[in-house]
């Protein structure tokens, strides 16, 4: 018989790379995605297949983390063998806008879940997708599971809310239940308001003349940036386990945001100097200068290892973007 998981957030960045990856292995996989007036399946129509499809084993289900009945209904109903919880508002300048939001979604969405899981009775596996800025403004360099956690922003403060609930659930009743600290982790399917994207994105519209400047906050920051496809592995890999526990996930490398800008514009052959402005509006209130993982727990207990390089990430979503609009414009649809 096959395997079941529920992916929460199987709409973002994470959670289309993950689907992709069980329905791979096998797996009959569900995803809860909330209603809204447009459709937002784009990173997972491509695998997605219709209702009426006799190997159909991509399930989408209706709920919000907000929403602790959906929740209890769903896992109910698909008595899955695995959970992904990587749903979350999780732009951390935006969480400063918006903290209760953040918060309720962020931090109680976790609690929903794991209560849900405990009221159930369900033996399944529970994955909490942690964060790097967790350490916030941590003075040890590189942050392993030993180092202390320092959150800096409403985003971060919800996290750790769910970092600490995950392991209370799991040392108190008993349920297989891990955090998988991740550290920045980018892709094609980045949201287009995350520095990265926002950079390669511009990248390619400044180099098809459909965009004159890019805008950026604090170039100094220094990030640990890894490929999303290959996080997700690991988050699998923690569930496959004889014990749960908290494993950091990270290339061990950082580069400042001024690097990541570089790298894109060089690649494309375009001088960023003509074309990159500070502007103060997207520094944070409180910034966080240097993240950087240490995942020698990960490499030993999981057997697992980054695949891709900084450089190699960087011209993947360079050349990404660009093929965006190169269809666009054989098809007329390029506007400035």
């Amino acid at each position: 018989m096959r395997k079941k998981a529920l992916i929460t957030g199987i709409t973002g960045q994470d959670g289309s790379y993950l689907a992709e990856f069980l329905l791979e292995k096998e797996y009959e996989v569900h995803g809860i995605v909330r209603r809204s007036s447009s459709i937002n399946t784009c990173r997972i129509d491509s695998f997605y297949q219709e209702p009426q499809d006799p190997e159909r084993r991509l399930y989408l289900h209706f709920g919000d983390l907000n929403d602790a009945s959906s929740i209890n209904r769903i896992i109910r109903t698909v008595h899955p063998d695995e959970i992904y919880n990587l749903a979350a508002q999780s732009h951390v300048k935006v969480s400063f806008e918006i903290p209760e939001y953040t918060s309720e979604v962020t931090g109680l969405g976790t609690l929903r879940i794991l209560e849900a899981i405990r009221e159930t009775g369900l033996k399944t596996k529970f994955y909490q997708a942690s964060s790097s800025e967790l350490y916030g403004r941590t003075e040890q360099v590189p942050q392993s599971e030993n180092t202390p956690f320092r959150p800096v922003s409403p985003y971060a403060v919800a996290k750790l809310f769910a970092y600490w609930t995950t392991v209370n659930y799991r040392e108190s009743d008993g349920m297989f239940a891990c955090n998988g600290i991740l550290f920045n982790h980018e892709s094609p399917r980045r949201g287009e308001t995350f520095v990265t994207r926002k950079i390669t994105r511009a990248v390619a519209r400044i180099k098809f003349g459909v965009q004159d400047k890019l805008y950026l906050g604090n170039l100094d920051s220094k990030r640990d940036w890894g490929y999303a496809k290959d996080y997700v592995e690991a988050m699998w890999l923690m569930l496959q386990q004889e014990r749960p526990d908290d494993y950091v996930i990270a290339t061990g490398e950082t580069h400042t945001v001024r690097e990541f800008m570089v790298e894109a514009f060089d690649y494309a052959k375009l001088d960023h100097r003509k074309y990159v402005e500070i502007d103060q509006r997207y520094f944070r209130p409180l910034e966080v200068n240097i993240l950087q993982g240490d995942a020698s727990k990960a490499r030993k207990l999981l057997g697992w290892k980054p695949r891709s390089s900084f450089r190699e990430l960087v011209r993947l979503m360079v050349e990404a973007d660009i093929e965006v609009l190169e269809r666009a414009k054989e098809h007329e649809l390029l506007e400035k």
